[in-house]
């Protein structure tokens, strides 16, 4: 009797053991994502400190920034991605010739028309001047809960000039598809979906949108001449004698061909009454001197996106 006993504690022993060892959690250790920044690039980007570049969550937010439901629909009329208007061959821009929008005028799903033709994504990892047009996506905007990439993404997906999407719907979405609790757990250490974590997988994936391989890098890096024509280009582009470009878009040590700052370019002049945009810069800031400013756009890739 005293043997069976035994016998029988020693074996609860081992399953007791073995049950927990298959309920240990696996140590949450996501892989650094290692940038391939040229050294004639700013050293300073702008990553937060709690949304850390990882292998993991840049290929997340890779599968996310492309899927169509991120917009909490399955009907093929009613997907929309952020590849949507941000198109990878037309520079992450809306480009020439959207098959979506081929007169260049997106529309969101509800309906609704953008108030302004939409940024592209790429270098955004260097931008400290707050997102869209006016700058409202700032520590310094009208929103303190907006106030970095990872919120333009949630705009992008409620806004009603874009995805019109609902979160808790978007959230259920995504979490009933095979792959993506997989994803998830992957890059945050949970497999549950939330739109915290949405934001920031795609907003790691964005800050790794760099343009570096124009021609004009390669002349940087000494892999290519730049012709007659190209050279006098440069030399206007970078001069107050020449077509004083570079106020706001950069000089000659500035690869990213824009300041990330705000301008008024004299086309408020155009309008015989007031100038009056709510989506300015003088509506966050309240200075005269930004009513009818607007962000510098980067020139880089302007053949493809127009």
């Amino acid at each position: 009797m005293k043997t069976k006993q035994r016998l029988q504690w020693i074996i609860l022993t081992i399953l007791g053991i073995a049950f927990s060892c298959s309920e240990k959690p696996q140590p949450y250790e996501p892989t650094p994502y290692t940038l391939d920044i040229p050294d004639y690039f700013p050293t300073q980007v702008n990553i937060p400190e709690d949304n850390p570049l990882t292998e993991e969550g840049v290929e997340l937010g890779r599968h996310l920034f492309y899927d169509g439901r991120l917009s909490g629909r399955t009907h093929r009329d009613s997907l929309m991605s952020c590849a949507t208007c941000h198109i990878q061959s037309q520079g992450f821009d809306l480009g020439l010739g959207n098959e979506r929008f081929p007169d260049g005028q997106p529309i969101g799903l509800s309906g609704v028309t953008p108030p302004h033709y939409p940024l592209p994504l790429i270098n955004l990892i260097w931008n400290e001047n707050g997102y869209l047009w006016n700058g409202m996506i700032h520590p310094s905007g009208p929103d303190q809960s907006k106030t970095r990439l990872e919120d333009l993404v949630w705009m992008g997906v409620v806004a009603p000039h874009e995805m019109a999407g609902d979160t808790n719907r978007t959230k259920k979405l995504i979490q009933s598809i095979d792959g993506y609790p997989a994803l998830f757990e992957k890059a945050f250490g949970t497999n549950i979906v939330t739109m915290e974590n949405i934001n920031k997988a795609v907003a790691q994936f964005v800050r790794t949108l760099i343009s570096s391989d124009a021609k004009f890098d390669r002349y940087m890096r000494g892999e290519e001449q730049l012709t007659t024509e190209e050279l006098s280009g440069y030399v206007l582009f970078t001069t107050e004698e020449g077509a004083d470009c570079f106020h706001c878009h950069g000089g000659a040590g500035n690869p990213l061909f824009t300041t990330h700052l705000f301008y008024n370019n004299g086309k408020d002049r155009e309008f015989t009454g007031a100038f009056e945009d709510p989506r300015d810069r003088y509506h966050i800031t309240n200075d005269p001197m930004d009513i009818g400013a607007y962000k510098a756009t980067t020139l880089r890739n302007i053949a493809l996106g127009g």
